[in-house]
């Protein structure tokens, strides 16, 4: 296993839709055994493949759920379902954070609640169903895999503080699309 750089923003993999997985190889289970490690490095609690630069469908989650222990999986070709109506902004009590944005929490509206169906690595069926942070973890790394970031859904004023907050960063126009989380975290990228 090992950790594998995160692409940032700007970054093609990252804006380009993923190819659903026909056969999951060795090469495949090394990649989502890495993912988890990746993750854990980073500090995150999902984490898609594109997001280390493979463009493959799937995606790896540790996300903390309330009175019980973490939901940990991998989903391999996700399909999403949103469940119910997203709050209004101003309610919206938690910012949204990506490893690929890294140091940045923008309020984004979600689902209160969200399915993911797809496959493990053996196949074999599997459905994840969630509220809150784990909703918000499964829209979020699924919106990875059709090639968006967090920060494409945001409106208004939170959308140019964003593209602001980008621009400061100088990740683009300095060449730098990827951080290593073996070496620093996040929020000093």
């Amino acid at each position: 296993m090992a950790v594998r750089p995160i692409t940032v923003i700007g970054h093609k993999a990252l804006h380009s839709p993923t190819k659903k997985v026909k056969e999951v190889t060795e090469e495949i289970r090394t990649l989502v055994e890495d993912m988890f490690e990746t993750m854990e490095a980073a500090e995150g609690v999902g984490l898609a493949a594109n997001q280390v630069g493979s463009r493959v469908r799937i995606f790896v989650y540790d996300c903390p759920v309330p009175d019980g222990p973490n939901a940990r999986g991998v989903v391999v070709n996700p399909v999403l379902e949103r469940l119910g109506t997203p709050p209004p902004l101003e309610e919206e009590e938690h910012g949204e954070g990506c490893l690929s944005v890294p140091g940045e929490w923008f309020p984004l509206a979600r689902h209160p609640r969200a399915r993911v169906t797809g496959t493990d690595l053996d196949g074999n069926e599997v459905v994840v169903e969630g509220e809150g942070l784990l909703a918000r973890c499964l829209q979020h790394e699924t919106d990875h895999l059709d090639g968006y970031l967090y920060i494409d859904r945001l409106t208004g004023p939170v959308k140019a503080e964003a593209r602001e907050a980008v621009k400061d960063r100088g990740w683009a126009a300095d060449g730098v699309l990827r951080w290593d989380p073996s070496e620093t975290t996040a929020d000093k990228v």
